[in-house]
């Protein structure tokens, strides 16, 4: 059996190795290491709770929204507090509008990029892809890049900044919008509307949100409208059969999103393959494992609020610095194909049922969830109520906990928070890509895309297999929030 060390890979936020074994020509095993230590949770220590607002979002730059609003919720749960619904609006039109970009920008320069290389010359569709993803000089980067920017605009409207926003507070927003505000709002998600209209899917929002089978899907492929970038990368997709590659376990996990005057836009819930059904989430079902990861060893895996992160850089048997989340102690994966299948998206229900969790599914399930959102992203804008208040505030008890439950692009963002005489006592956080890219646990049982990887064809001599690097980004990797 040979072994092959793939990393550190480019276009990847934050360090990353994969270890390979291979054997008669594919991965028989693989061992994820996140290298980078950074020690958000211990700088969090004996701070004032609220410092939480203000360092949490540093943990990284790309999706900094996402963790302020993690930390906005686990402040506000252990005040007790709950917005008003301006407050309410402003932080789901906040959370979207990061979630859509960082899903627009892994598609075009992080992934479809891949596609360009040398060793795809000879495909049918490699003369219309190169000039249009290659990365930095492409023409989709250059269309994209202005049209993401725009769009981008709504965080200095609606935030004041972006990164490391102070708007988002337990209580709501602190930035109230005026009416001729609100219509500015409106008028940024009409112009992203018409980019990703024109551009990437080359039909309406509605039409393509309204897809409902493989079948509708492939007819929709194939009809005689111009070509547009989602149906060139379903051309690609086809052609290199990505919906067989980095197959996971298809256990996928989503703690819902959005809240609405009732309940949430994106319900919370684990699909379980096996059952063919959403089986209810509770956090009270999750454990962290650090048997494989460099971390004192606790007796058993420990629940994300009675956790601890103290390195120990010589364990024994360790080989990264992330830990392994564990649902019900199972492996999950997550991200916006969990979200849209536990949302019952019925197109993504038809991929996970034909052929699970894979590169494929993965990479269309972002692009439906955009098509989706941003038309909610226009009701919510039009919902809001200037004038009306945005943000309540409250005290926070010297002895409290809380938790704080979002959806990041990438999937699961958790943040659990104790406060013992008014100092943050802990502070414990499992990211999307804590879940997606962890270790081994006690069992021995390998992590998502450790998972993902076995059976991937390796060449001899290729020493940094495509097949690869197409599954690792699938899952649009952010290696700076894994271990914070």
């Amino acid at each position: 059996m040979a072994r092959l060390v793939v990393g550190p890979f480019n276009r990847v936020e934050g360090d990353l190795e994969v270890t390979l074994d291979i054997a008669a020509g594919a991965v028989r095993a693989a061992y994820v290491n996140s290298p980078m230590y950074r020690g958000f949770e211990q700088i969090l220590q004996g701070k004032a709770p609220s410092d939480a607002l203000v360092l949490v979002p540093r943990i990284c730059g790309i999706c900094s929204v996402a963790q302020s609003a993690a930390a906005a919720q686990a402040l506000a749960d252990a005040m007790g507090l709950a917005p008003p619904a301006n407050g309410r609006l402003a932080a789901n039109l906040l959370l979207a509008t990061e979630n859509l970009a960082d899903h627009i920008s892994h598609f075009y320069l992080f992934f479809m990029p891949d596609f360009t290389g040398a060793a795809y010359q000879r495909r049918p569709w490699f003369a219309a892809a190169e000039p249009r993803f290659r990365a930095i000089s492409g023409a989709a980067a250059a269309a994209m890049l202005p049209a993401r920017a725009a769009f981008m605009r709504l965080m200095g409207l609606m935030a004041g900044k972006w990164p490391h926003t102070l708007a988002l507070q337990p209580g709501g927003s602190s930035r109230p919008l005026q009416a001729s505000e609100k219509i500015r709002v409106y008028r940024e998600l009409r112009q992203f509307r018409s980019f990703l209209e024109t551009t990437l899917f080359g039909d309406t929002l509605e039409a393509v949100a309204a897809l409902e089978s493989l079948e509708a899907l492939q007819a929709w492929r194939q009809r005689s409208a111009p070509a547009c970038d989602l149906q060139l990368f379903l051309e690609i997709a086809a052609d290199l059969e990505l919906g067989r590659l980095g197959r996971g376990g298809d256990a996928l996990l989503s703690y819902g999103s959005y809240p609405e005057a009732e309940g949430l836009l994106l319900p919370a819930g684990i699909w379980d393959a096996a059952a063919s059904c959403v089986q209810r989430f509770a956090s009270g079902d999750l454990r962290e494992d650090v048997s494989h990861a460099w971390y004192a060893q606790a007796e058993a895996p420990q629940a994300p609020a009675a956790g601890s992160t103290v390195p120990l850089v010589d364990k024994p048997g360790a080989y990264s610095w992330c830990k392994a989340p564990r649902w019900a102690g199972r492996v999950v994966e997550t991200g916006a194909l969990a979200r849209q299948q536990v949302a019952g998206n019925p197109l993504v229900r038809a991929l996970v049922a034909s052929a699970g969790a894979n590169v494929m599914s993965r990479v269309l399930a972002r692009l439906l969830e955009v098509a989706r959102l941003l038309p909610q992203m226009e009701r919510w804008a039009n919902q809001l109520a200037p004038g009306e208040p945005y943000c309540v505030v409250g005290e926070m008890p010297r002895e409290a906990a809380g938790e704080g439950l979002v959806e990041a692009a990438r999937g699961a963002l958790g943040h659990w928070l104790t406060v013992r005489r008014g100092r943050i006592h802990s502070y414990q956080i499992i990211a999307p890509t804590t879940w997606n890219f962890s270790p081994r646990d006690a069992q021995g049982v390998p992590g998502a895309l450790e998972q993902a990887l076995v059976g991937t064809p390796v060449a001899a001599g290729d020493e940094s297999p495509l097949a690869i690097q197409h599954i690792v980004r699938s899952f649009d990797p952010c290696m700076v929030c894994t271990v914070h």
